[in-house]
């Protein structure tokens, strides 16, 4: 049995691989900030506000065999009317919250004898797009994040990173508001199709579990061929 937390757990993306992962014999630690959760005998929930100077997570297990982190956000628009504090209201959630959270439970994690972490960035780091400039700025750093902590805590904790297109989830509703604009978005990408949380928490959990032991460093595009295929 593995002793998981899900930074994020209770909505969308975090959601979907907190349910996938109470399928199999694990315990599962699911943070939630504003979409409440009432434990059960599969997951443990528990409030967390990234965001707060001071964690209080020192109730989780000794040894903590994944970590993924989840907490996002989408703000597009020009890049003329993004102020400064803007940049760095983003970049607080999607880096810094990251960074502090690892570092609180690396002690944790160091007593796993084979760790996982799992962060998410965005196909908007490695394929430009319109107004795309805070999420692509804040995720760029999350995959240099990867590959230099993939480099400094091998070989015992694995470190992996899922970009993702646009995908079905509360985060992105607006977006997909419509059949419109459903049908639009679909159309962009070479599998013609919108991803799901659950597309997402099929490679987070690979990426958890010891079928990927031999897999670090590693930004995974699960993006329906939007960011290597041209048609």
């Amino acid at each position: 049995m593995k002793n998981i937390i899900i930074i994020g757990g209770s909505s969308g993306i975090g959601e979907a691989i907190t349910n996938e992962l109470a399928k199999s014999n694990n315990a599962i630690y699911a943070s939630y900030n504003k979409n409440i959760k009432e434990s059960n005998d599969k997951i443990y929930y528990f409030y967390l506000d990234v965001l707060a100077n001071q964690q209080e997570i020192n109730f989780l297990p000794d040894q903590i065999d994944g970590l993924v982190y989840c907490p996002g956000s989408i703000l597009l628009k020009p890049f003329a009317r993004i102020s400064a504090d803007e940049f760095l209201q983003d970049y607080q959630l999607q880096v810094i919250g990251a960074v502090k959270i690892i570092q609180q439970l690396l002690p944790k994690l160091k007593k796993s004898p084979a760790a996982s972490i799992v962060l998410f960035s965005t196909v908007a780091v490695q394929t430009g797009f319109n107004f795309h400039s805070i999420v692509a700025a804040s995720k760029g750093a999350i995959e240099g994040l990867t590959k230099a902590l993939a480099a400094e805590l091998a070989p015992k904790i694995r470190v992996n990173c899922i970009a993702p297109s646009i995908t079905n989830t509360p985060l992105a509703a607006t977006l997909l508001n419509t059949e419109e604009k459903i049908t639009a978005n679909a159309q962009r990408h070479p599998l013609k199709k919108i991803g799901t949380a659950e597309d997402l928490a099929s490679m987070a959990c690979f990426l958890l579990s010891d079928q990927a032991a031999w897999i670090t460093g590693q930004i995974m595009h699960v993006d329906g061929g939007m960011s290597s295929i041209k048609l």
